[in-house]
């Protein structure tokens, strides 16, 4: 007879124990390095890089930690890590990182390991104030103040959107 625990769970608490097991696989002793990576890299680094394993040196002293990135960011997060060591050094509460590696190929093969990392967001052009007046028309008669404004969004991005 199967027990069902009443209520609801997390669903941090249901996928936990297979993180942490796949993370230990890979040298992550401190999971949250793999799931926070935005977070304690910084958006601009995690935009463009993904830990990929933590190495324990025969000889010496620290772990490596296995950056990849894109061929063409490689360069300029070289530059970076100096700080980045010490962003994940605070992750972990000591230095457990002694240096940081990078590489350029995917960790597992072409087929399993491609890399996709976030592109950088584009800027959109503001509206033009002709564009946001006839939006403001359109949405006039709604009485409910954020739905009106909801409306009115969605209407400077329909007016604005260049015509096909």
């Amino acid at each position: 007879m199967a027990v069902y625990r009443k209520g609801a769970r997390r669903v941090s608490t249901l996928v936990e124990r297979d993180i942490r097991k796949m993370g230990e696989r890979r040298g992550f002793s401190e999971t949250r390095l793999l799931t926070h990576w935005a977070e304690i890299a910084g958006p601009e680094i995690a935009a463009v890089s993904r830990p990929v394993k933590v190495a324990f040196p025969r000889q010496g002293f620290g772990a490596v930690l296995t950056l990849l990135t894109t061929g063409a960011q490689a360069p300029m997060l070289d530059m970076r890590l100096p700080a980045l060591r010490e962003r994940v050094n605070a992750c972990y509460g000591y230095a457990a990182i002694s240096r940081i590696v990078l590489t350029q190929t995917a960790p597992t093969g072409f087929a399993e390991g491609q890399a996709a990392f976030a592109p950088a967001p584009a800027a959109r052009p503001a509206p033009s104030p002709k564009t946001v007046e006839k939006a403001r028309a359109t949405t006039a008669g709604v009485s409910d103040d954020g739905l009106r404004t909801s409306l009115e969004r969605l209407a400077t991005n329909i007016i604005s959107r260049p015509s096909a």
